[in-house]
């Protein structure tokens, strides 16, 4: 019973951050403000299968901490952030925004469900950048899990 609880918070959240995807992608393009994106899914979406809490503090981190979290993506990307993508932007903010902030989740879940995501939504190779992006901020922000997992998985 324990696991599939703890595999139906893991799917819940997995949810929350594609929807999270999706309002940072909507506010990076209309310039809304994040709550009454949050209140507009909260109105539209089916949001009973996904984890409202996390969703809510994803896109409400993204919008606190966007300079800082911009700031640190910057530093590893090959072109001013506003060329990147749309949805492979809003991934690289939230995963940026987990990577700081959500110290609880896991770095190798961060990465993979960005990954996903933009693989899911962005363009072709998309993930790819994606990837080679997140994976240089994990070394900067989050050294010791980073390395340990890269020594791990050799």
């Amino acid at each position: 019973m324990a696991k599939q609880q703890h595999h139906s918070a893991f799917a819940t959240r997995a949810r929350a951050r594609r929807r999270a995807m999706q309002a940072v992608y909507q506010w990076q393009i209309n310039g809304q403000s994040m709550s009454s994106i949050v209140e507009q899914f909260e109105q539209e979406q089916d949001m009973k299968i996904v984890d409202r809490e996390y969703f809510q503090d994803l896109l409400l981190g993204v919008e606190k901490h966007l300079e800082q979290l911009d700031a640190g993506l910057t530093e590893h990307l090959d072109r001013p952030l506003e060329q990147v993508d749309p949805i492979e932007r809003a991934c690289l903010r939230l995963a940026a925004y987990e990577l700081k902030h959500r110290l609880d989740v896991p770095l190798r879940v961060v990465l993979n469900e960005a990954i996903d995501l933009a693989r899911d939504f962005g363009t072709q190779g998309g993930s790819g950048y994606v990837n080679g992006v997140l994976d240089k901020l994990a070394m900067s922000w989050r050294d010791a899990e980073w390395t340990a997992g890269k020594s791990g998985s050799a």
